[in-house]
């Protein structure tokens, strides 16, 4: 299960599951409008590789599809504040990259998971069980992504802000 953070990855996501033979790939659109990143030559993305898009020191936060570009501006507004935010790029829902989690909870006491999902049995909680299985018992989680509930219609835009999902929450 696949999730770009924009149109490029997009395209490299279905160019991906094009090649792949060994099952089903589901990739998850984003809703709303592209970002407008420049478009390049198809590459193919490895299953179940993620990718660490800015290092830092003090917080990670690990996000998947959309949300990676949230996390961008966060890190953005939080260096301000002189907070060295790490932002990862999951890409994959599942399976997990076990290698590139490993390395980011060894390294960071706090991540956040960003998801535009709901948090019950979702990215963040994949991550909890990752951390369960693994006895990482010395790193503070938030998962972070929609409640359990009815969602309002509105823009991606303003429900973001109304969850909290946006820079500012």
């Amino acid at each position: 299960i696949m999730a770009p953070k924009d149109e490029q990855e997009l395209r490299n996501m279905l160019y991906t599951a094009t090649l792949y033979k060994k099952g089903p790939i589901a990739i998850r659109y984003p809703r709303g409008n592209a970002l407008g990143v420049e478009l390049k030559p198809f590459e193919q993305i490895s299953i179940g590789k993620g990718e660490i898009i800015e290092k830092g020191e003090d917080a990670a936060i690990i996000a998947v599809g959309s949300m990676v570009n949230i996390a961008m501006k966060t890190r953005n507004a939080l260096a301000a504040e002189n907070i060295d935010i790490e932002v990862v790029n999951a890409r994959f829902v599942k399976p997990l990259d076990s290698a590139l989690l490993k390395d980011v909870l060894s390294r960071h006491k706090k991540v956040l998971t960003l998801e535009d999902n709901v948090i019950t049995g979702g990215f963040g909680s994949a991550i909890l069980e990752f951390m369960n299985q693994h006895k990482i018992q010395d790193v503070e989680l938030i998962v972070h992504g929609l409640p359990d509930k009815f969602v309002e219609h509105g823009t991606p835009d303003e429900l973001f802000a109304d969850l909290k999902m946006d820079v500012k929450g």
